[in-house]
């Protein structure tokens, strides 16, 4: 499969825990810091909020893909990703949960929408034999 495009990022410092990262372009400028949930002063962005960031904007667009295959007009739509980063022993694992919302959209068919979604979003499919992740209608 020919590549459509490659983002690069690069990360300096201290990485996640006191760091920084930006991408090639210099559109993308972060200072890493652990959140307060894992004993960081969380004055700086982390990893998992990164990753939520881009899994929700790319699930947006399948799901506006999916949606428009079956001429479909979507009014108002949102996608809320959660990323949690789980520790047992001294391996960490991430999980997801991606929360949709369609407003005037029946529910049965919304359902559906959601669920072609994540089986055709990248991201989805990237992690769906390595990390869970749930994707659901909410209301």
């Amino acid at each position: 499969m020919p590549a459509l495009y490659t983002a690069q990022a690069t990360a300096t410092g201290e990485g996640r825990s006191a760091g920084h990262a930006e991408t090639s372009d210099g559109q993308v400028k972060v200072d890493l810091r652990l959140p307060k949930e894992m004993g960081g002063d969380g004055k700086g962005t982390n990893p998992e909020q990164l990753v939520s960031l881009g899994y929700s904007a790319c699930f947006m667009g399948a799901l506006r893909a999916v949606a428009g295959a079956r001429k479909l007009v979507l009014k108002d739509p949102t996608v809320t990703c959660r990323t949690t980063i789980a520790k047992d022993g001294d391996d960490f694992s991430l999980s997801f949960e991606i929360d949709v919302t369609l407003p005037g959209v029946p529910t049965d068919e919304a359902e559906a929408l959601v669920q072609a979604a994540h089986g055709v979003c990248p991201y989805s499919r990237a992690f769906k034999n390595t990390a869970p992740s749930v994707a659901k209608l909410v209301a």
